[in-house]
């Protein structure tokens, strides 16, 4: 093997490592927040999902997806996406106020979780919707980077990671990106990191629904044989509390 596919084949080894230490690290909190999630879920209630710039990939990743959660609700707009526009993205997420529009449309309630993902939790939005949403009464999980956090000033006055109920931390070093090692540049893994954090979310319910006999609202992919059909009852169900939907 020649040294650059030695060093390549490390970076591999340093991801899975990563994400190991990070399920480690969160077992605990992880555990408290499937225990919550699944009085929600069960009870027919819902979870907010929302970020900003390309903590939105987790946010795709959470709502109408095959496997996950029916009862998702993707707090989004167009002008906190980098698809729509790279800088906008930016500008709208350290704009104070956004947040509370979005909210506000979403109609949470204390039965309701919501989640809020940001690498950084310094920027106006992911703090102002955890704010928002504790003022309707719901509890916040906040997806983010402790370590990153720890070295940024507040841009609103306070983080994310004071105001959440539970943190979830990505433990991505300061920047995001991971490689090469020692003088990174390239690689984020944050994204990575958020999916993984919530699969792992997603099988601590799925583990209480079995223990419990207990059917979760879960999609089926549109692109096996019934697969439309059985998403049929749940989109009855949950389309007049989702509309995005």
């Amino acid at each position: 093997m020649s040294t650059n596919l030695a060093v390549q084949a490390d970076f591999g080894l340093h991801v899975r490592d990563h994400l190991a230490y990070v399920e480690d690290h969160n077992a605990a909190t992880l555990d408290e927040i499937a225990d919550r999630a699944f009085v929600t879920v069960t009870g027919g209630h819902r979870i907010h999902v929302s970020g900003s710039g390309h903590s939105m990939a987790a946010v795709l990743e959470a709502f109408f997806r095959a496997g996950g959660l029916a009862c998702v609700n993707a707090v989004v707009h167009p002008a906190l996406m980098p698809l729509e526009g790279g800088g906008e993205s930016t500008l709208t997420e350290r704009t104070s106020g956004f947040a509370a529009l979005l909210v506000t449309r979403a109609a949470p309630t204390p039965d309701d979780l919501a989640v809020i993902v940001s690498h950084s939790g310094v920027n106006a939005y992911p703090v102002e919707y955890a704010e928002e949403m504790h003022r309707h009464g719901t509890p916040v999980i906040a997806i983010m980077s402790l370590p990153h956090s720890s070295q940024m000033e507040a841009r609103v006055g306070r983080k994310l990671g004071d105001i959440a109920d539970w943190v979830l931390d990505t433990r991505v070093p300061y920047g995001d990106a991971t490689y090469p090692a020692g003088d990174a540049v390239t690689a984020g893994i944050s994204s990575m990191v958020n999916v993984y954090l919530w699969d792992l979310l997603l099988v601590r319910l799925a583990d209480r629904a079995n223990a419990g006999s207990v059917q979760l609202p879960i999609w089926t992919s549109a692109n096996v044989a019934g697969g439309d059909e059985r998403n049929r009852d749940l989109l009855h169900t949950y389309r007049r509390l989702i509309p995005l939907l």
